[in-house]
């Protein structure tokens, strides 16, 4: 089965060159240890929620936006391979402080559930992380298989969703305290990959009036969606 590492970072929008140099030599490195793929994205639709948002989840500050990235491995052996063998590398090391606030990052493991389309280069990716109940897992699934030829024919180039597997509690933020995951719950690292944003941005309202997709929202759904943090970013980096 494969597997993710997640991040969402919190980044002074002035140190966009920066985050983007240190992200390109990192991955890198990064790939030599195993990962099949990085991608380092930038925040550029954000939105406010009611009741949860990235926001929030990584604490931003004044004059700062949320990079949405992840790492793919081919399955959870050869990413904890990689955990071993990236501490101690002295290049990693020498990169220096990142140039954000590691304390604000939240990050952890998840299993890949759901993976579909053709995985050409993307220009823009929608990113979520919601809550949901273990109990509710192969509903879940369900539901994502079925909207993703929604998302495909509007345009999308891929669509990956990943169940919480190995989710470290943090001093400040976490995953399970960015999605307000209760006690039961699990939480799902989930994004759709555009070939640009205008692409995405023409997609979106023909998605949601897509009778699929319709239909699929007027049953019940598996999670809590005022609960679910999610936002639109640029790709930096691809490799």
């Amino acid at each position: 089965m494969s597997y993710i590492d997640g991040f969402i970072t919190p980044v002074a929008i002035a140190a966009r060159e920066r985050f983007a140099e240190h992200a390109r030599v990192a991955a890198a490195i990064v790939r030599e240890h195993g990962a099949r793929r990085v991608v380092d994205t930038w925040g550029e639709d954000v939105p406010a929620g009611e009741r949860n948002d990235i926001a929030g989840a990584v604490r931003l500050g004044a004059g700062e936006t949320a990079s949405f990235g992840w790492i793919e491995f081919t399955d959870r052996a050869a990413r904890d391979a990689f955990g071993e063998a990236i501490v101690t590398d002295e290049r990693l090391a020498a990169l220096g402080l990142p140039p954000f606030d590691v304390s604000h990052m939240i990050l952890g493991g998840f299993e890949v559930i759901v993976d579909t389309g053709r995985g050409a280069a993307p220009g823009f990716v929608d990113g979520y992380v919601l809550p949901v109940p273990p109990t509710r897992r192969a509903d879940y699934v369900a539901l994502a298989e079925a909207a993703s030829p929604v998302f495909l024919d509007h345009g999308a180039i891929r669509h990956v969703e990943a169940w919480g597997d190995d989710l470290p509690a943090g001093e400040t933020v976490d995953f399970r305290r960015a999605a307000l995951a209760e006690k039961e719950e699990s939480v799902v690292f989930s994004w759709v990959e555009w070939p640009d944003r205008a692409t995405r941005d023409r997609a979106t309202p023909l998605v949601m009036a897509d009778e699929r997709m319709a239909k699929l929202l007027l049953t019940p759904l598996p999670f809590d969606g005022k609960r679910m943090i999610y936002g639109g970013f640029a790709v930096l980096n691809e490799h």
